[in-house]
């Protein structure tokens, strides 16, 4: 993914995720591109990917608008998330997994571990993290070898805070984003030592608790919801956001 597309969906998924673009809102590619002082070809290949996480969809005309879920379809997913992504970590293990996924595996491990060795967060980072846990988490459900498996994945990570990808920076707690994401990349080398060891009840709890983290980190866990709450305005009032 080049670098101006891999920034136009962070960006975009940040001005959705706090509220800036509301659910219902239509998103047109000239006025975001504008925005966000980018060419239109970026915006209008980041468009689908967003609408493939669930926070867009496609308009009936054309274009695209901003989808609206409660805060209990976004508690579900993650839970869910956490049953199927422990039940895929949980076969790798008992299979053993191969030398190729080990060193896949590391690699992202690698990656992470050199992002936050500054012991701080950057602004390129938001996309560079979002890009290895997107990596991490798919490379251990292909490794499952469950077709079914993927595919309802694929379908719950449609809901917003869901996917492995979904991540929005809040640039005034910069530090505390730090603390998470630090916890969540050693519950990562954790994972990836379960897997080599053969230990399948520990693998799967680990990614199961990895998953279920998401709530603590978008306060959902912390607080009480109201019913019907929108994604929208979770966003807006919680603006610490990352998927783990």
């Amino acid at each position: 993914m080049n670098t101006q597309l891999s920034q136009a969906i962070v960006r975009i998924r940040e001005m959705i995720l706090r509220g800036e673009l509301p659910p219902g809102q239509r998103v047109a590619e000239a006025p975001l591109a504008d925005l966000l002082g980018v060419s239109r070809t970026p915006v209008r290949q980041a468009l689908p990917l967003l609408a493939q996480e669930g926070l867009l969809q496609e308009h009936e005309t054309r274009g695209y608008v901003v989808r609206s879920f409660t805060a209990e379809d976004i508690v579900d997913a993650i839970d869910l998330r956490s049953v199927l992504e422990g039940l895929a970590a949980r076969r790798v293990a008992e299979r053993g997994p191969s030398k190729a996924l080990l060193r896949e595996l590391r690699a992202c491990l690698e990656d992470g571990d050199s992002l936050l060795g500054k012991r701080r967060l950057e602004e390129n980072d938001e996309g560079l993290y979002a890009e290895m846990n997107e990596r991490f988490h798919n490379l251990i459900l292909q490794a499952s070898g469950s077709t079914l498996l993927a595919e309802t994945l694929e379908r719950n990570n449609r809901i917003p805070f869901a996917a492995p990808q979904a991540l929005a920076f809040d640039k005034g707690k910069l530090e505390q984003m730090y603390d998470m994401l630090h916890y969540a990349h050693r519950q990562h080398h954790a994972i990836v030592e379960a897997l080599e060891r053969g230990q399948s009840a520990r693998a799967e709890a680990l990614m199961r608790e990895h998953a279920v983290a998401v709530k603590e980190s978008i306060n959902m866990a912390a607080q009480p919801l109201a019913a019907g709450e929108t994604a929208g305005r979770i966003a807006l009032a919680r603006a610490t956001t990352v998927s783990i």
